[in-house]
C-alpha cells in the first residue's frame, strides 16, 4: 500500500512512543486519515511504565490503546524453552516470539475498533517488516498492511531523524533525534536485543551494551547462587520450592539469572531477507530455565530421540525467526516435541556463578534412562562387561568389510 491508498480506511498504528511513531501518526492526521494507535504490554524490561506511551503519543492528538498481552508472552516463552528454539548463536528468539504474540494481540484489538489497516514502523532492511506482514496475513487475511518506511514518498520527505524532528516541532510537538546510547534496544519478557549504530561494526566489543536485565558476569556476586527448578512435562512449575505460573516464573528467573550475569549472547545472525545482522542479547530467565531443562532431556531422551528433537527444535527456531510461528509445519514440529516433553518431569538444581550455569543435581526424574549400575566403571550389578564381546564382534564384521572393499580412505 501507498499513502494514497489509505483514504477511506481506518488505520491501527503500532506505536512505541518514539520519534518514528510520532512522525507517522502526525502525518496520517495531517492527511485527514482515521487513526487509532496501539501498543503492547509485553513486560518490557526497558519500560518503567508502558502507559507512558499514551502520554508520549498524546501531543499528536490521537487515542492510544495499551493491549495487555503479558500472559500470552509468558506462555510463548515457556513454549520456546520447552522446544529449545534458539536461533543463530544461541539467540533465544526473543524478538521473534514477541512479534508473534504482539501481532495476534494487536490485530484482535484493532478489529474491535473497526480498523481495516495495520501500520507498523519496521524498516525495509530488517526482519520485523516480514514478521508483521506475514502474521497479519495469516491471522487476519482480510486486513491490509501499510509499511511507511517502505513507501518512497515518505522516505523522500523523511530521509532521516533530523527531518522528523523538524516536522514535529513545526506542529508544536517536542521531539529529539535520539539519546546518548550508541545502539538501539527492543525488549520484552523474554529478553532484550541490542543492535544497530556502533554495534554494526565487528570491531565494537559487545560490552559497550549497558545491561538492563542484570549485570555483566564480571560484576556478578563473588559467591555462587543455587537455584532449584521443578519441571513437569517440560514446563517450570516451581522455583526454589514455590509453585508459580509462567508469568511469575519468567519474572523470577529473569531476576535471579540477571543478577548472576547469565544469558548474554553475541550473535552474527542470518536475517530473513538474506543479509547478516549483529546483535547483542540479554535473556537471563530463558537461559536459566532453558539450560536447566536440557539436563532433564539428557536423562529422558535416547540417542535417536535426542537427534530428532534437535532437528525439530532447529525447524521451530527457524520458523519463529521467519515469522511463521502459526504455520502448519511449526505446529507439527511442536506437537512432536510435546511427545518427548511428556516425560520431562524432574527437579534440577544449578549453581549460578558469574555468567555460568553449573549443574548441581537431578532428582525426581522417574522417566530417566540413566542407570548408574549399567554406566559404572567399577564392579556393579549392572551391564555385564563380558556380554559386550558379541556386540563388538558383530561391529567388526562391517568394519572389515569396508576395509577389504577399499572403501576406507586414510
Amino acid at each position: 500500500m501507498k499513502l494514497k491508498d489509505l483514504q477511506g480506511e481506518k488505520i491501527g498504528v503500532c506505536v512505541s512512543g518514539g520519534l518514528d511513531s510520532k512522525t507517522i501518526t502526525k502525518k496520517f492526521l495531517d492527511l485527514g486519515l482515521d487513526v487509532v494507535c496501539f501498543t503492547a504490554d509485553l513486560c518490557q524490561p526497558d519500560e518503567d511504565d508502558i502507559n507512558d506511551v499514551i502520554e508520549k503519543m498524546a501531543p499528536c492528538g490521537v487515542e492510544t490503546i495499551v493491549v495487555d498481552i503479558k500472559q500470552p508472552m509468558a506462555d510463548i516463552c515457556f513454549e520456546t524453552i520447552k522446544y529449545q528454539a534458539m536461533y543463530d548463536g544461541g539467540y533465544w528468539n526473543s524478538t521473534g516470539i514477541g512479534r508473534a504474540v504482539t501481532v495476534k494481540g494487536l490485530v484482535a484489538a484493532m478489529k474491535e475498533q473497526g480498523c481495516t489497516v495495520l501500520a507498523h514502523g519496521a524498516t525495509g532492511r530488517g526482519n520485523d517488516q516480514m514478521r508483521f506482514e506475514r502474521y497479519v496475513n495469516v491471522i487476519a487475511p482480510e486486513m491490509k498492511v501499510y509499511a511507511p518506511w517502505r513507501d518512497g514518498e515518505l522516505l523522500e520527505e523523511f530521509p532521516g531523524r533530523i527531518e522528523m524532528v523538524k516536522y514535529l516541532r513545526q506542529a508544536g510537538i517536542e521531539a529529539f533525534p535520539g539519546g546518548e546510547k550508541s545502539y538501539s534496544t527492543d525488549g520484552n519478557l523474554a529478553g532484550l536485543s541490542h543492535e544497530a549504530e556502533d554495534l554494526e561494526s565487528m570491531e565494537t566489543p559487545c560490552t559497550i551494551v549497558k545491561p538492563t536485565m542484570g549485570v555483566w558476569p564480571a560484576d556478578a556476586p563473588d559467591a555462587a547462587e543455587t537455584v532449584e527448578i521443578r519441571f513437569e512435562k517440560g514446563n517450570a512449575v516451581a522455583i526454589n520450592g514455590v509453585e508459580m505460573g509462567s508469568l511469575e516464573a519468567m519474572e523470577l528467573a529473569n531476576d535471579i539469572a540477571g543478577r548472576n550475569g547469565i544469558g548474554f549472547k553475541n550473535a552474527l545472525e542470518n536475517r530473513i531477507i538474506g543479509t547478516k545482522s549483529r546483535g547483542v542479547y540479554e535473556s537471563p530467565g530463558m537461559e536459566l530455565l532453558g539450560q536447566a531443562l536440557v539436563s532433564v532431556y539428557q536423562a529422558t531422551l535416547d540417542r535417536r530421540a535426542l537427534l530428532l528433537f534437535g532437528q525439530l527444535s532447529t525447524l521451530i527456531a527457524n520458523q519463529v525467526y521467519d515469522g511463521r510461528y502459526y504455520d502448519p509445519a511449526t505446529t507439527a514440529a511442536k506437537t512432536a516435541i510435546d511427545v518427548f516433553a511428556e516425560y520431562a518431569t524432574a527437579t534440577v538444581k544449578v549453581d549460578l556463578y558469574k555468567g555460568n550455569i553449573l549443574f548441581n543435581s537431578l532428582t525426581g526424574c522417574k522417566a530417566s534412562l540413566y542407570n548408574e549400575a549399567d554406566s559404572s566403571m567399577e564392579a556393579s550389578d549392572g551391564l555385564n562387561p563380558v556380554s559386550s564381546q558379541g556386540f563388538a564382534e558383530i561391529q567388526s564384521v562391517e568394519a572389515r568389510s569396508l576395509a577389504f572393499a577399499g572403501q576406507i580412505q586414510l
